[in-house]
């Protein structure tokens, strides 16, 4: 009876964690952002009448389903799928503005001290790639007329993606504004569509903080990579230091972002971040492998070096601060900071990554003492299940790396 206990405690321990790694392989193939679609709308003071110049940048082609099924436009669909293959979407949109504009007018709209505002076509829609796939860009005037003459109030909704399609679960729409010398950024959503200017400075950072929190959690390839840290830590200062070196690595990122120091392209870094995941996975494998005849024993004390760090210590926490950057450019690239001087979302942005850390945090917090325990208790089965954890990370970011290298995750 006193045996019995202890044994099924660390069953209990590694179905957890197997199930952990479980979730991962079933999740394949991975994106960072999942089934989701972003989209990005910039508004300004056109003129001093009332009216606003909107620009709206949304995924191509699911514009064209949407919006032909929504407005009842067969044609629009045929054309704008037959077009893209031949990289002339831009004659698609603009040959079926109308049913495109009112599509998107629908589902984005401006108010202005709750009367709505009314909006037109400003010149052609133009296609370009952002985000590796195709964004139809439109330019709207706004004619909110109440308001000449009068600082007004203004209210942004959106209702932009999902539709019965189903092609994505959930979009995000970052808003972009500077009105009337009023600034600011919003991130709207399913849960959240509605933003007033007039909202309180923590309620916006509020969104923030959760975008920041929901986008690591949706984001697997991110979770993989603390998961690597996890397993490769001996105590707990090592996976906290590693995992503060990631935090300050991307907002370093984030910041040259915002100042249009840094801008990547997503075909290069998301390739990148898979890599980083497989290699440090990897380093945990090969270092167990260095130390083999395996000991049952995990090691969490070692002396000597500067703040009690060795030079592999050192060496890790390196190659953690370099992933750490190029993660920062895949959380800058889901959120567009793309043009130089974007001041206007630095503090959002800020607190976007304190959402993210607090995430990290809490999944340390779970995780790591439960591999503790398990080590302690059963060390020789606790080593072998961090090596099943780590080989199930590196073999996924290996398979992500090639997909993302060929275009096909």
């Amino acid at each position: 009876m006193h045996l019995a206990r202890p044994r099924r405690r660390i069953s209990t321990v590694i179905a957890l964690l197997l199930a952990l790694a479980a979730t991962a392989v079933a999740a394949a193939p991975a994106s960072a952002h999942g089934f989701s679609s972003t989209a990005y709308v910039d508004v300004s003071t056109s003129r001093g009448d009332g009216a606003l110049r909107t620009t709206l940048d949304l995924e191509y082609d699911l514009l064209v389903v949407s919006a032909a099924e929504n407005e009842n436009d067969d044609d629009l669909f045929q054309e704008g799928m037959d077009l893209f293959e031949t990289g002339d979407e831009a004659v698609a949109m603009n040959a079926h503005a109308e049913t495109v504009v009112d599509y998107a007018t629908k589902r984005f709209t401006v108010a202005a001290d709750g009367a709505s505002c009314t909006a037109s076509l400003v010149g052609d829609i133009t296609v370009h790639i952002r985000d590796d796939v195709p964004y139809a860009t439109m330019v709207l005037d706004q004619d909110c007329a109440e308001t000449e003459g009068e600082s007004a109030a203004y209210e942004f909704d959106s209702a932009l993606f999902p539709d019965s399609e189903g092609y994505v679960t959930d979009t995000k729409t970052i808003v972009d504004y500077d009105i009337d010398g009023e600034a600011g950024s919003a991130a709207l959503d399913a849960q959240n569509p509605t933003f007033s200017t007039e909202q309180a400075w923590t309620d916006r950072f509020a969104e923030f903080f959760l975008l920041g929190a929901e986008h690591l959690l949706g984001g697997l390839d991110h979770i993989l990579f603390l998961l690597a840290l996890i397993v490769g830590s001996r105590r707990l200062r090592d996976v906290v230091l590693a995992a503060t070196t990631f935090t300050v690595a991307h907002s370093v990122t984030f910041l040259l972002a915002a100042l249009g120091v840094v801008n990547v392209p997503a075909a290069v870094v998301e390739p990148l971040i898979a890599l980083s995941i497989a290699i440090v996975a990897g380093w945990y494998l090969w270092g167990t492998w260095r130390r083999r005849p395996y000991s049952a024993t995990f090691e969490t004390t070692r002396t000597g070096g500067r703040f009690g760090l060795d030079r592999s210590d050192w060496t890790r926490l390196v190659v953690v601060f370099a992933f750490g950057l190029m993660h920062g450019l895949g959380f800058a690239g889901a959120l567009g900071i793309q043009e130089a001087w974007s001041w206007t979302l630095l503090w959002s942005l800020l607190v976007f990554n304190v959402g993210i850390e607090v995430v990290q945090l809490g999944l340390i917090a779970i995780i790591f003492p439960v591999l503790t325990i398990l080590r302690r208790r059963a060390p020789r089965v606790g080593l072998w299940t961090g090596i099943a954890i780590a080989a199930v990370v590196t073999v996924m970011g290996l398979i992500w790396f090639v997909e993302r290298i060929l275009g096909l995750g």
